[in-house]
């Protein structure tokens, strides 16, 4: 009888030696949806016979690299402690924008990578980001398979995240919108305030999105639906120009006495010159990126200066992105199946792609889920299709609002206790 216990245990260890472990990292800026798509791998990872440890690593890529990890198992064992993660905003794993190495000069990031990897028992990667995460899976996907040096059963799979909705390869892209929730609801409440006074006034509100308008977008959902004040919204994607800007204010002032305007922080002119953009002071991200900011405070001088009403101009920020008070059920769910997603094609053997969604249908809205090779979305950018921009640039078409609408649809709040919202910590 103890020769039968002991050869089952044998096998029992033997079993669990066969399975691998899982780490999943976030990585650039934040959301108010990223950590339903970590509470989503968990969830799912937990479900896997071929998985046994789910391990975070904190602060993204970088955070791998210096071998800072966690273990999710214990640390998220409840389903009560997952559904607070799911409602938890910004990365709770941490987050980093740290640039790997060019691998065609130097590939030994690479490999001190997957020798950590090994070490730890991994079998399956998922990398949470945006667009330079997913230039990151294909790099680490592409490495592993060719070097192959015993660890080729390694698989690397991309989770989306931007609020910026500008990853190729998906519909739209999770964290987006739960921030486009915000921001149209911010319009509605400032358009309440903008019609206590009397005398003309003007409220510019300036969104993030480098290259991309779809938060600004965002803005015209909220119109006509709490009182009659026009809207004025600029995207990145047509050419803008002040002095046109200044004509659509005062057109609009003709006739009434208050006036919203939303515009893209990358707003620039026929030339591709950002409007915030100073020659002798052009800063860049780790990543050659310009760093943007005051497209609404030059607009706000512009107003004062030619037209003289009252003006005030606000810069949303980081608002955009953490907002949990406000969430969009669509969002955190489809967020949360995204990470099940990953973790399924994972198992499945895929390596190289990106968990993605297909939109199916508006009414009723549905989705399904897929992998897109990451080739189609590393280094790339999708923008608003300029035929869904009224002509004279200062307004959106109903085809636009028919996409954006099903995204912001239902509510999930913070979980509260003693009146604050109570949030789940990993690191």
């Amino acid at each position: 009888m103890k020769e039968h216990q002991n050869l089952f245990r044998d096998l029992q260890e033997d079993f669990r030696k066969m399975k691998k472990n899982l780490l999943v990292a976030q990585s650039g800026g934040p959301t108010a949806a990223i950590n339903a798509t970590l509470a989503g791998v968990i969830k799912q990872a937990i479900k896997e016979e071929q998985i046994d440890q789910v391990y975070g690593a904190c602060y993204g890529i970088q955070g791998v690299l210096e071998q800072k990890f966690v273990n999710l198992t214990e640390k998220v064992d409840t389903e009560e402690k997952l559904e607070k993660l799911k409602r938890t905003p910004a990365a709770a794993l941490g987050s980093c924008r740290f640039k790997l190495n060019d691998i065609k000069e130097d590939d030994s990031q690479y490999q001190e990578i997957v020798d950590i990897l090994h070490k730890m028992n991994i079998g399956y990667f998922v990398y949470i980001g945006g667009n330079d995460s997913m230039d990151t899976v294909g790099k680490m996907s592409r490495y592993v398979k060719e070097h192959q040096k015993g660890v080729e059963d390694i698989k690397v799979i991309g989770g989306p995240k931007t609020i910026d909705n500008d990853l190729c390869g998906i519909d739209h892209c999770p964290g987006f919108g739960s921030a486009a929730k915000y921001i149209s609801t911010v319009f509605c409440e400032l358009e309440q305030e903008i019609t206590v006074y009397e005398p003309k006034n003007v409220i510019i509100v300036e969104m993030m999105g480098r290259h991309a308008g779809w938060l600004t977008a965002a803005a015209a959902l909220a119109e006509g639906k709490n009182g009659n004040v026009p809207y004025l919204v600029y995207l990145e994607e047509k050419p803008f120009s002040l002095d046109r800007f200044i004509d659509d204010v005062k057109e609009k002032l003709a006739s009434t006495n208050a006036v919203l305007v939303a515009v893209s922080e990358g707003v620039h002119d026929t030339e591709g010159r950002f409007l915030c953009e100073q020659e002798e002071s052009r800063e860049l991200d780790v990543f050659g990126h310009t760093k943007l900011s005051g497209t609404g405070k030059i607009l706000e001088e512009a107003v004062r200066a030619k037209i003289g009403c009252k003006v005030r101009s606000i810069e949303l920020n980081l608002l955009q992105r953490c907002a949990g008070h406000i969430l969009s059920k669509t969002d955190i769910e489809e967020s949360g199946n995204l990470g099940a997603n990953a973790v399924k094609l994972a198992v499945a053997g895929e390596s190289g792609l990106m968990s993605s969604l297909t939109r199916v249908s508006d009414a009723p809205y549905t989705v399904e889920y897929s992998g897109v090779d990451i080739r189609e979305v590393a280094n790339k950018e999708k923008k608003i299709p300029v035929e869904w921009i009224n002509e004279a640039g200062n307004g959106v078409k109903e085809e636009l609002i028919t996409y954006l609408t099903p995204l912001v649809q239902g509510e999930v709040s913070s979980i509260y206790e003693n009146g604050m919202p109570s949030y789940l910590l990993l690191k």
